[in-house]
């Protein structure tokens, strides 16, 4: 059937309020960004006529500003998930004036196809191509979009010209049957392909096809200062010891990183380590640091969910084709997280700690253990079933006034049974095999800041004696410092005996 081209504003006119809608995409890549701004511009026009109009939002993973950005600030979100990082948004959740359910990335297309968060009425869909047969070629991500495209009762397809249709065949669209019926997830190495390398839709449900030549939203990563580069070359440093030691092979094992500058640091320390050989990315977010190893012969494949890069990165793969289409990979994340196949390969997984305590929990999305900061993503989905599972933190922040070790973390998303390694810019707190007093003075010992050594030290020494010293007047001492002075540093354990 031939395909209906229609504008935003058109495609806009098919959401109503209280419709749930899912939108293709993995953090700012592959998301559309002319419909959710047409929709943003409806909520408006309906709010001035005090009209309701809200969506709920299903996603793969963060978005654009494009996206949740102008939706939260017309504020036409009525629930949110799985994951988010818009400080407009964020400030909705904070305030409750939005619903926010913050799940494990890995989980929600099966989580979707049980019915148990709702109805999909609508999804909107990137696509660098779309057939009349129904074929749709995703661009930099796939996220949930097959699961969407399935259960949705129509389909609008955002055409963006600035994805060439050559990127065909980067893509590996495979959904797993639900259980009782699921079989394995035959995915052995990275490089193995499953599936098919386009989205199969009927296409009586494409209600529209929306043309556009948006720029990606993939900005720059900051600088890598002193202390994140400190904290790359003791991961990379562990690992080596790891091999010698004979506990990872020699060969290696793929590797999964996380989001953000640590990550991008981490991965360009590791390349630049010949102790390392030559390794592969199984991983949901392929970065900047990636391309360039891939380029350098270091990175030898890379599977991920989408390509989170900078936009004249992705010009330059653009540009590059030939070279990359066989070296990279996009998957919906239930594969690229899917535990099953993150403990069948023996990953190594590094993720970001927002917050750890001395006796090994993490808190990857709670500032005080109230405020949302963005979610628990995908780590949840790695740290459970990696190999070696490593976490990784700066010190401090704000200039040295909040501590990332405290005694009890103020939220808990890893418990200490999943968390094997921590490494700071001060060193690694190798956790496994240990008991809870052995893992504190491992975290203190290495890897936290001097200026709160002292502090941790007479916790540790106040606490009560049993199975994990805790002393619970005190254990949040850190927090309520803060909160009172600005500066942890100030913490005065007379003040709470």
């Amino acid at each position: 059937m031939a395909l209906k081209f229609i504008t935003p504003e058109e495609a806009a006119s098919l959401i109503h309020h209280d419709d749930n809608v899912g939108f293709s995409g993995f953090t700012a890549a592959g998301c559309p960004k002319a419909v959710p701004a047409a929709i943003a511009k409806r909520a408006r026009e309906e709010h001035e006529k005090e009209n309701p109009f809200q969506i709920g939002i299903f996603t793969g993973a963060s978005t654009g500003d494009k996206l949740d950005g102008e939706l939260a600030r017309a504020k036409a979100i009525k629930f949110r998930t799985p994951y988010q990082s818009n400080p407009d948004l964020r400030a909705l959740l904070n305030a409750r004036e939005t619903h926010y359910f913050d799940i494990h990335l890995s989980e929600l297309a099966q989580n979707l196809r049980y019915g148990f968060l709702g109805k999909v009425n609508t999804a909107i869909i990137e696509a660098a191509d779309v057939t009349e047969n129904g074929e749709i070629i995703p661009t930099n991500a796939v996220g949930i979009t097959p699961t969407i495209c399935r259960l949705a009762d129509r389909i609008i397809v955002e055409l963006n010209k600035k994805h060439p249709k050559e990127i065909r065949g980067m893509h590996d669209i495979y959904e797993p049957e639900d259980p009782p019926r699921r079989r394995e997830i035959p995915v052995y190495t990275p490089s193995d392909r499953i599936g098919k390398p386009y989205v199969k839709v009927d296409p009586s449900k494409i209600a529209g096809v929306v043309v556009t030549e948006e720029k990606n939203e993939g900005g720059a990563f900051t600088p890598i200062d002193d202390a994140t580069m400190a904290i790359g070359q003791n991961v990379a440093a562990f690992l080596v010891g790891e091999m010698k030691a004979g506990r990872l092979p020699k060969e290696f094992v793929p590797l999964q990183s996380g989001v953000g500058n640590v990550a991008n640091a981490v991965l360009g320390c590791m390349g630049e380590n010949k102790d390392i050989p030559n390794f592969y990315v199984y991983t949901e977010v392929i970065q900047d640091s990636v391309i360039k190893l891939m380029k350098e012969g270091r990175v030898l494949f890379a599977s991920g969910c989408s390509l989170t890069v900078s936009n004249e990165v992705m010009d330059d793969i653009y540009a590059n084709l030939d070279f990359f289409k066989d070296k990279i990979l996009l998957r919906p994340q239930e594969i690229s997280n899917n535990p099953e196949v993150a403990r069948r390969m023996g990953l190594v997984a590094i993720n970001t700690a927002l917050e750890a305590d001395i006796f090994g929990n993490i808190n990857s999305t709670h500032v005080s253990g109230t405020r949302m900061m963005n979610g628990i993503g995908g780590s949840g989905d790695f740290t459970r079933s990696a190999m070696c599972s490593i976490f990784t933190t700066p010190s401090t922040a704000k200039n040295g006034k909040i501590s990332a070790f405290v005694p009890m973390v103020s939220h808990v998303d890893h418990s200490e049974h999943s968390v094997k390694v921590i490494i700071t810019e001060y060193g690694v707190a190798d956790l496994r095999g240990t008991s809870p007093i052995q893992r504190a003075r491992k975290i203190i010992d290495n890897c936290i800041h001097p200026d709160y050594k002292p502090l941790l030290n007479e916790y540790l020494g106040m606490s009560v004696k049993g199975h994990t010293p805790q002393h619970l007047k005190c254990c949040f001492a850190f927090h309520q410092e803060l909160a009172k002075s600005g500066d942890m540093r100030n913490v005065d354990w007379s003040h709470y005996l």
